[in-house]
């Protein structure tokens, strides 16, 4: 069989599987306040939101996915050293997913992404083989890798200003209700819930299904970068499977660790970060739905009160933040200089 064909089959499967460990990875970001303020049963949060995940990908469109599958430009090189590339940097990915669900620790599958590439490109073409965008911007143009961290930077401090916002006008439109209007913003959990978990699919599957539509152009089965039904039929369903596997090793963290989560605060972070996740992937900006949701968190918190936020857990999650783009980048060009010895 080609080599090329066998790389790119690899490649597929183990961008399926990145997108299966988004999936579980990040599936306590989108249950944990749900399960926190007590609204559903883990098994009720998990049918829904799965539901809802799956139908993102489909009905969400491929803006996010033309975003991320274009950011580094290894189509000039040669056929099997882009397919390596590519392998190495979604490994790269894979390992720190794993790692830092291993450890509890809500860090951004995006980051990771974005990092494995970048760093296998990097290493094995040069920094010329990556679609910086930096200087586009002086234009007005927004591209490449400065499209993608301006949307994983600035959907944090947006989360955190609309979670504030909203908390503050939920307040005070219920100052005077009666301890029973819980039961309502329980009830409206299973709606709230519904629009994250879609949202959510409509942005973090779409990552997946523009690296498999690159290693289709790379390989020569595509002729251009459109993205087949299949692949997001793939995809939908590869993330819905992780959703169901659960991440419940973080919903500890992002539920209970930054702020206690009451009815009010649940409702409020599902709104901020299915607002916040939905909008960027209109725009075909890929975000973190970790870093949406804990900086979500973190405002309603602070609205309420802000000596109760716990700035030290909050510390470790944005140190984290920060690292998860080089650590990634960093296992991405160890994987690509294994690579070499196996491919002299």
């Amino acid at each position: 069989m080609n080599t090329v064909l066998v790389l790119a089959t690899v490649a597929v499967v183990l961008v399926v599987i990145f997108d299966y460990t988004n999936g579980f990875h990040d599936a306590s970001n989108i249950i944990a306040t749900t399960i926190a303020s007590r609204a559903m049963t883990p098994a009720q949060a998990v049918v829904i939101v799965a539901t809802f995940e799956f139908l993102g990908p489909i009905l969400g469109g491929t803006a996010v996915a033309n975003t991320i599958g274009k950011f580094i430009d290894v189509g000039t090189l040669p056929q099997k050293t882009a397919m390596i590339i590519v392998l190495c940097g979604i490994i790269g990915a894979i390992t720190w997913n794993l790692g830092t669900w291993w450890f509890g620790i809500p860090s951004s599958s995006s980051h990771a992404l974005v990092g494995g590439l970048v760093g296998a490109t990097i290493l094995a073409a040069g920094s010329g083989y990556v679609k910086w965008g930096f200087a586009e911007l002086a234009h007005g143009k927004v591209d490449g890798v400065a499209k993608i961290l301006i949307g994983l930077v600035i959907s944090p401090v947006i989360g955190f200003g609309v979670g504030y916002l909203l908390q503050k006008l939920m307040m005070a439109i219920f100052a005077r209700a009666k301890p029973t209007v819980n039961t309502w913003f329980r009830r409206s959990q299973f709606l709230t819930s519904a629009f994250l978990a879609f949202s959510h699919g409509a942005n973090d599957a779409q990552k997946s299904m523009g690296i498999i539509t690159l290693v289709l152009v790379l390989s020569g089965q595509l002729t251009e970068f459109k993205v087949p039904f299949w692949v997001i039929l793939t995809c939908a369903t590869a993330i819905t499977l992780g959703i169901l596997s659960g991440g419940w090793r973080i919903v500890r963290t992002v539920g209970f660790g930054i702020y206690k989560v009451r009815p009010l605060h649940a409702l409020d972070t599902q709104l901020t970060s299915a607002a916040v996740i939905y909008g960027a992937s209109v725009l075909g900006a890929p975000v973190s739905t970790t870093h949406v949701v804990s900086s979500s968190i973190m405002g309603i918190g602070t609205a309420d009160r802000a000596k109760a936020v716990r700035w030290g857990k909050a510390q470790e999650i944005l140190s984290t933040w920060l690292i998860t783009i080089p650590g990634a980048g960093l296992v991405g060009v160890i994987c690509y200089l294994i690579s070499m010895i196996f491919t002299r």
